[in-house]
């Protein structure tokens, strides 16, 4: 496969690194590079077979916005753009482009996600409280990821009430952990990311799959396809 990456951050020259290794060739583009995704013409993006942005929220809705414009197929790591889902949900369905996102490409994080869905089905009787940590660069709070656990639990039958606390600390990766409290027990659920290549890998994967899709996909709802 022929890969864009967009993002020269940590993430993103991650992906760079586990796209090469996966045989694909790629080209990378800095935010200097594509200000208001200048770059993302359809002549530009005719020989891709896919692109993968980890850039920022402001930046990715530009980039989704163009490359959907040009029946382009996008996976996008990037956060804190949701409320733009729904446009760019018709947009991947007028012209025939695919959109694959996701709070988190760890598979880690996916299975949290399933188990948060059966402890709020099945927690009668605990609070519920969700805890993340970040590094201090990431500009959304609470995170992604953390959003979608509190959406997992409120989409139980009892509607669960859920606080999310977040900290910013310099050397974090990610952690997430979900606690479940009563008057006579408490059990803690956590993940944490080691490396962000857990993340890069998962964009990856998703790219390989996205490309023979169209249409607009969650990666919680699609991660056993993209792992088959």
């Amino acid at each position: 496969m022929r890969l864009l990456i967009l993002g020269r951050g940590k993430t993103g020259r991650l992906v760079a690194e586990i796209a090469r290794e996966r045989g694909h060739s790629l080209h990378v583009l800095g935010h200097e590079e594509n200000q208001d995704a200048a770059w993302l013409t359809p002549p530009s993006l005719a020989s891709f077979d896919a692109i993968i942005d980890f850039t920022t929220p402001e930046a990715a809705v530009k980039n989704v916005r163009a490359a959907l414009l040009a029946g382009a197929k996008i996976v996008v790591g990037t956060t804190g753009w949701y409320d733009k889902l729904d446009d760019m949900r018709a947009l991947a369905e007028r012209r025939g482009g695919a959109l694959l996102y996701g709070a988190n490409f760890s598979f880690g994080v996916q299975l949290l996600l399933k188990l948060a869905q059966v402890l709020g089905t099945e927690g009668a009787g605990f609070t519920f409280h969700i805890d993340e940590t970040h590094h201090t660069a990431k500009l959304d709070a609470p995170s992604g990821t953390a959003l979608e656990l509190q959406r997992a639990l409120h989409a139980t039958p009892h509607g669960r009430s859920v606080t999310i606390e977040s900290h910013r600390t310099a050397d974090a990766i990610g952690t997430h952990r979900l606690e479940l409290t009563s008057a006579e027990e408490r059990l803690i659920v956590e993940h944490q990311a080691l490396s962000r290549r857990t993340f890069a890998y998962g964009a990856v994967r998703g790219a390989e799959w996205l490309a023979g899709q169209t249409g607009c996909f969650d990666f919680q709802d699609v991660f056993p396809e993209v792992l088959a």
